[in-house]
């Protein structure tokens, strides 16, 4: 039996892997595999890679990138969900602000710098042509960080998956003010290099388990019902999103890896590029 530690966000993007292992398949493929939900997202997922507590992560794709060209000694082993992830850009119910060009000059909240709540600030500015050395963060670690700092007025607009912030705008606590979609697949698997050259084989049985899950898991009776119980989400915004929401079972291709490198250093969020021969397998 082989021991890996694997870390990712608690959304329901991520539900084939607790199935998987909540229904022994993993260890049928000799795989011990723990998972630690990581509420705070990309930045630390990075920072859990870097100092050894999670073997793999399931990352944003842009986060990822930008920490392998600043050094993680990690790889992408695959695309997990090809889709794009939609950002909805959301304001305190309160606020004074009712558009997105009103949020220009105004502080964005970010759960930690290097996170998908950072960098696609950054890509909302640039999209809108605003100065993107000019904006300004407000970090709060966490979406309950959000809702504390929107509602207390140390951060003036929160950037966070449309779907899983949904139940805080049918609350009346957040206002979506617009929907910023990534322009790339929003999710791959990362591992530490050691760890895959370790333990090549059972990777390989790792990703032939959560692949087989993710091909077949919006046919698995009743799932709308389980992903709304879960999440806390309604059924009808679980149908939404299983609609626009595909999983992937293929390796990363050097185009969309370039598309997105290029686009963070365009915006200056690297200043060098990483090779994709060292980058992704």
């Amino acid at each position: 039996m082989t021991s890996l530690k694997i870390a990712g966000v608690p959304e329901h993007f991520n539900l084939p892997w607790h199935l998987s292992i909540e229904n022994g398949k993993f260890e049928e493929a000799g795989i011990d595999l723990a998972w630690t939900n990581v509420p705070e997202g990309t930045g630390k997922l990075c920072q859990m890679l870097r100092d050894g507590s999670t073997d793999i992560a399931v990352i944003l794709t842009e986060g990822i990138i930008k920490d392998i060209s600043a050094g993680n000694n990690s790889k992408i082993i695959q695309v997990y969900v090809q889709s794009p992830l939609v950002w909805g850009i959301h304001v305190a119910a309160a606020s004074p602000y009712k558009t997105l060009d009103e949020l220009k000059n105004q502080k964005a909240a970010i759960s930690r710098f290097g996170s998908g709540s950072h960098l696609m600030a950054i890509v909302n500015a640039k999209n809108q042509g605003w100065d993107i050395r000019a904006l300004d963060f407000e970090i709060i670690n966490t979406l309950d960080g959000a809702v504390e700092a929107l509602t207390e007025g140390r951060g003036d607009y929160f950037m966070w998956e449309r779907f899983m912030t949904k139940p805080i705008v049918d609350k009346g606590i957040f206002r979506r003010i617009d929907d910023c979609p990534t322009p790339w697949p929003c999710f791959v698997i990362a591992i530490r290099n050691e760890v895959l050259e370790n333990n090549t084989e059972a990777i390989e049985k790792l990703l032939s388990v959560i692949n087989k899950a993710t091909v077949s898991f919006k046919q698995i009776e009743g799932i709308t019902n389980v992903l709304a119980e879960r999440y806390s989400q309604k059924e009808e915004d679980i149908k939404e999103w299983l609609k626009i929401t595909e999983w992937s079972q293929q390796k990363l291709d050097k185009n969309t890896f370039d598309k997105v490198q290029d686009q963070l250093f365009e915006l200056d969020i690297i200043d060098k590029k990483a090779a994709f021969e060292t980058s992704a397998v």
